[in-house]
């Protein structure tokens, strides 16, 4: 049983914005013989993470549900941090550019900014948008 803080208020998970843990890629479980060697190894899928949510929005969704989850996701993201505005709103444009657009639109951000973010890959897009950007202290 756990008698300290346990981390207290700061983020557990990873990505994250505010100088919580990262993953450590030597820590691990040390190779073991199967039939030959076998050892852990990053997970790679040809998939993207943005198809299925571009597919809701532009083929399942009808024009009313489009404005009321653009109007949730204004009214929610209006008081974050800038930075994490954009690299959100990146991930909205990579789902479907109109998604994005609305919301960049609503949270009166600048298109290309969030058009730049959305071309990056996860690791790029949290280094621009990491603390100290955008105007963030670090």
């Amino acid at each position: 049983m756990r008698v300290d803080a346990n981390g207290g208020g700061s983020p557990n998970y990873y990505p994250n914005s505010f100088g919580g843990p990262t993953p450590d890629p030597t820590a691990g479980e040390p190779p073991f013989e199967v039939s030959g060697i076998a050892s852990r190894k990053p997970y790679t899928h040809p998939n993207d993470d943005f198809f299925q949510a571009g597919e809701l929005y532009r083929r399942v969704m009808t024009d009313e549900d489009r404005d009321h989850l653009i109007g949730n996701i204004v009214d929610h993201l209006a008081n974050a941090k800038k930075r994490i505005q954009l690299r959100q709103t990146a991930l909205f444009y990579k789902a479907d550019p109109d998604y994005g657009r609305r919301v960049t639109e609503g949270l009166r951000l600048e298109t290309k900014e969030v058009e730049r973010l959305a071309g990056m890959s996860q690791e790029e897009r949290a280094k621009a948008t990491g603390q100290g950007t955008y105007g963030d202290p670090k």
